[in-house]
């Protein structure tokens, strides 16, 4: 048995470079099936994040696993294998590969400290793989641990305290830079999970409009009649944007969506009214180009940092907790795996 992780994350890779390793769900199966192809490969599995990137393998040849799927992920995204991009991955192996899942799953890597979508993302990742086949004795029995190690760590200790997500800072922003948004309109691009948190934020704080714009109507519709809003057309765009005081976009397009040529011809319909973006899209979904256009802000993932790291101080002392119950959870990982070798794989499934 031989663990490792390949990835990216934002703690070490800026969007710009991020976002073009952002795997679609598509991509994410043609992955592993890449993997599974690959005789040196024996089991894995795939996180796509806005804030990582990561594959964990089990294989037969460590050393050359770096290269073994880097190699298969650049061909996914027909990007050209290069030391210019190689050299934002990091690699890990064994006991610290499995600390570091854990302490992922646990929320101890994310952006937001603490944050609880990540968990229902490993989930996700986990389910992916086993339908794939990409499952056997080892990586069950590691998938189970890290569900349970994030499980316990928000149950058990004060991680989870206040917001905890980055549709959740993406509202904190908004609020620092124009105050209460009680007397604003705002629009919500995207329908979908992360949307879905912002306007679950935003309707706790109260609003003037609240405008919801998708490609899918139905989605739209549906958190409309959920947090009190109006679905319009994406070709109401510019008449929309001329209303509203912030515009949050969370779509996952591989394109941009709105240019700065379009703000550009909607800012003469404000009256020099500031406008506020705020992309949490990954890959980013607005040009980065609109911050160039006079009364209109943008703001883009990591421009978050800055609000996460604001009122943590019992996350952080939970964080300590936490990492403990990880070196734990690591440990008994590795008791259990060994005490299993040569059971059949629905016998340690079931033990977990």
């Amino acid at each position: 048995m031989n663990i490792v992780v390949v990835g990216i994350s934002y703690k070490n890779t800026p969007l710009e470079i991020r976002e073009r390793f952002s795997l679609t769900e598509t991509q994410q199966d043609l992955l592993l099936s890449e993997l599974k192809n690959d005789p040196s490969v024996i089991e894995a599995f795939v996180f796509s994040t806005c804030n990582r990137v990561e594959i964990y393998a089990n294989v037969l040849e460590p050393v050359k696993a770096f290269e073994t799927v880097l190699q298969r992920l650049f061909s996914v995204k027909k990007l050209q294998y290069t030391e210019e991009l190689t050299k934002y991955f990091y690699s890990h192996r064994d006991k610290v590969a499995v600390e570091h899942l854990l302490r992922v799953t646990a929320g101890l890597d994310s952006m937001v400290l603490g944050e609880k979508q990540i968990l229902g993302q490993a989930k996700t990742a986990f389910e992916r793989a086993r339908t794939q086949g990409m499952f056997t004795k080892c990586f069950h029995l590691l998938s189970n641990t890290a569900i349970r190690t994030g499980k316990k760590a928000r149950n058990e200790t004060d991680l989870g305290t206040g917001g905890s997500s980055v549709s959740w800072a993406a509202i904190v922003k908004a609020e620092q830079e124009l105050g209460s948004l009680q007397d604003k309109s705002i629009l919500i691009i995207g329908a979908g999970k992360m949307s879905d948190l912002a306007v679950g934020h935003i309707h706790n704080k109260g609003f003037r409009q609240l405008y919801l714009m998708n490609r899918t109507i139905g989605n739209a519709e549906n958190l409309a009649e959920k947090y009190n809003g109006t679905v319009v057309p994406f070709c109401d765009i510019k008449e929309v944007l001329a209303q509203v005081d912030v515009c949050i976009c969370s779509v996952g397009a591989p394109h941009y969506i709105l240019d700065k040529e379009t703000v550009e011809k909607v800012m003469p319909l404000r009256s020099r009214r500031r406008l506020v973006f705020i992309d949490i899209s990954v890959p980013r979904n607005i040009d980065p180009l609109v911050s160039e256009v006079t009364e209109a802000q943008l703001f883009q993932l990591d421009d978050l940092q800055e609000v996460v790291d604001a009122n943590m101080e019992l996350r952080r002392q939970a964080a300590v907790q936490v990492q403990a119950m990880i070196l734990e959870k690591s440990a008994a990982f590795f008791e259990k795996l060994a005490a299993n070798t040569g059971r059949e794989d629905s016998e340690v499934f079931a033990d977990v």
